[in-house]
């Protein structure tokens, strides 16, 4: 019997599949749960003009996140902090104090979605990437000053 999936469903497929699948299975788990609809010509149209609908709405929001990769590019947070003698860091710059620095800048990025490798333990200028959404991705400019 052939589907087409409303949800991901494990081991089967993924949203907007059309899968041959074993009519009980069909009758007695996906349509109850709401997870599958039958195959029938109508609701294959449906399902491509929502499709199509989705496509539209990816490609605007992936025009917004590059909108916003573009102006995260040109972006420089200054931090400053408590050096020793030799001009490193007493502790260290994480992603929490670069996703606070953002937020001073009036973008609000998700701690997971900055890409620092290892803290950051010395004086200096670092770029560091921040995922913007979508497979955009952007480059900051940290600066880490003495606080004096």
């Amino acid at each position: 019997m052939k589907v087409i999936l409303t949800e991901n469903v494990e081991s089967i497929g993924q949203i907007g599949d059309v899968v041959n699948i074993a009519p009980g299975y069909a009758r007695n788990f996906l349509f109850p749960k709401g997870l599958a609809l039958e195959a029938s010509g109508r609701n294959v149209r449906d399902l491509e003009h929502k499709k199509r609908l989705l496509a539209q709405r990816r490609e605007q929001q992936r025009q917004q996140m590059l909108s916003i990769a573009e102006k995260l590019n040109s972006v420089s947070i200054t931090l400053r902090r408590k050096v020793a003698e030799d001009d490193k860091l007493y502790g260290s710059v994480n992603v929490t104090d670069i996703a606070k620095g953002l937020d001073d800048n009036g973008f609000e990025i998700a701690k997971k979605d900055i890409n620092l490798e290892q803290p950051i333990k010395q004086l200096g200028e670092f770029r560091v990437a921040v995922n913007v959404g979508s497979g955009v991705s952007a480059s900051i400019r940290v600066v880490i000053e003495k606080e004096e």
